[in-house]
């Protein structure tokens, strides 16, 4: 089965030579319409709840995706961080939602996943972030970092793809990333825990270059910038006046490590797997999340269904405390 090219050769040359390449019409931007639909009714069901509860009075219905949260946070700090607080909470470890599902096993974003990869068998992580950075407020301010400085430790080397997807067109103003080129091919650096929130930090004397050197990953709404987990990169202050709405997601060759074959057969009270499965799913990148089969030529039916996708990701996001590969980095006080 001979599927059609997404990329150029010079594209996925440019990600193998650079870590990055920025495809600026994978989508149609007709084609992230759902999802962008999708958090509008979620921040609406916030809005509505706080307005009846009679903390919100200007429920802003007039503003725009982009624009709605940004002036509901300059009214009142309170409401707007309890908007985010329940986006980000639902996005990073509980939407099930159709749109994002369908965004994820996107025929075109597959079909770039799998020229980067040179293979049709491609499985995708259910550990996906929706992320809406306010203008001038530091918490979405992402530092220095690697993918792999979260993932396991074992799979420093393997290929996983990150698949940043603006949900409004980002540039510089608005905070797009930015990228440190033809850095990629070294070992992963030392990171540090405790970072703004919570994040983990390279500091710029243990970049594998110079920051100055970085370059701005601007990129339309129906772009998205494909980056390898070991691609240094950060998120830069939004000065603009509207929210930075991204998503990013993850893809790898189905012979990188992976739990797709693997469900935990129980939970404990303390929302963890048994101990035999605790050790199989030690393979994984990163254990606490659900792996699936997102493409496969060779075996069509492994291909995971919604409904299969929703049971796996709840099954997997009762497992707290789980074996992460984070424990190996400091934390920054230690290292002041």
């Amino acid at each position: 089965m001979n599927l059609p090219e997404k990329l150029s050769p010079e594209q996925v040359r440019q990600f193998n030579d650079e870590g990055f390449v920025i495809v600026p019409d994978v989508f149609d931007p007709a084609d992230l319409e759902p999802i962008r639909q999708a958090m509008e009714r979620m921040i609406d069901e916030k809005v509505q709840e706080l307005h009846a509860d009679g903390k919100l009075e200007n429920l802003h219905e007039e503003l725009d995706f982009d624009r709605r949260v940004a002036a509901i946070h300059r009214d009142s700090k309170e409401n707007g961080e309890a908007i985010l607080r329940a986006i980000e909470g639902r996005s990073g470890g509980g939407v099930n939602a159709p749109e994002i599902f369908d965004v994820i096993v996107h025929d075109k974003l597959i079909d770039a996943c799998a020229d980067i990869l040179g293979t049709q068998e491609v499985v995708a992580s259910s550990v996906y972030r929706v992320r809406p950075k306010l203008p001038n407020i530091g918490r979405g301010n992402v530092p220095w970092h690697q993918d792999s400085g979260y993932f396991q430790k074992h799979c420093d080397k393997s290929m996983i793809i990150t698949c940043w997807i603006p949900l409004v067109d980002a540039t510089v103003e608005n905070g797009c990333m930015q990228i440190l080129p033809k850095t990629h091919q070294g070992e992963v650096a030392l990171h540090h825990t405790g970072g703004n929130q919570g994040f983990f930090v390279i500091r710029d004397e243990d970049l594998p270059d110079d920051p100055r050197k970085s370059v701005a990953a601007e990129c339309p709404r129906g772009g998205v910038v494909f980056m390898t987990n070991r691609t240094p990169h950060c998120s830069t202050p939004n000065t603009s006046d509207h929210v930075r709405w991204s998503l990013d997601l993850r893809y790898q060759a189905i012979d990188a490590p992976n739990n797709i074959g693997l469900m935990p057969t129980k939970i404990t009270k303390r929302g963890r797997p048994d101990a035999a499965f605790s050790k199989k799913v030690q393979i994984a990148c990163y254990p606490p999340d659900a792996d699936f089969v997102v493409r496969s030529v060779t075996d069509p039916s492994s291909v995971t269904t919604y409904d299969e996708y929703v049971q796996r990701r709840q099954t997997y996001e009762q497992i707290t405390g789980g074996p992460v590969g984070t424990n190996r980095w400091p934390a920054l006080a230690t290292a002041e």
